[in-house]
């Protein structure tokens, strides 16, 4: 298998706000990082009290069977299994006072737990 890459327009997979992919091209490149081919990897793990939770961590290039979206000059790369889960989701960067960091909307969830860090589809 290879490396599947989409743009925004072509594939809803996952759209990035302006203010997530400044945050995180901000970070990758404090990390050292080459924006041209590293990216933030998006995904979902088994944990939570309802079941799944989000993850994110910086990769420096794609694996082989990766969706690779581009927004705002953001490289944004899920596994096929992730993308079950989280597709058609938009990943933002809230700033507020009583805390700031990124937050997945996903029209996939059918519940989450109390504290909003984990949900079922």
């Amino acid at each position: 298998m290879s490396t599947e890459t989409a743009d925004a327009e072509s594939d809803p997979a996952i759209e990035v706000t302006p203010d997530a992919a400044q945050e995180a091209l901000s970070l990758l490149e404090g990390e050292e990082l080459d924006t041209e081919e590293a990216g933030l990897r998006l995904f979902v793990q088994q944990g939570g009290c309802a079941g799944l939770s989000y993850g994110m961590r910086f990769d420096t290039e794609p694996e082989e069977d990766d969706l690779v979206v581009e927004h705002h000059g953001l490289r944004v790369f899920v596994d096929p299994a992730s993308r079950n889960y989280i597709g058609g989701s938009k990943l933002d960067y809230e700033h507020g006072l009583q805390a700031a960091g990124f937050e997945v909307e996903n029209p996939n969830v059918v519940s989450e737990c109390g504290c909003g860090e984990s949900f079922r589809t």
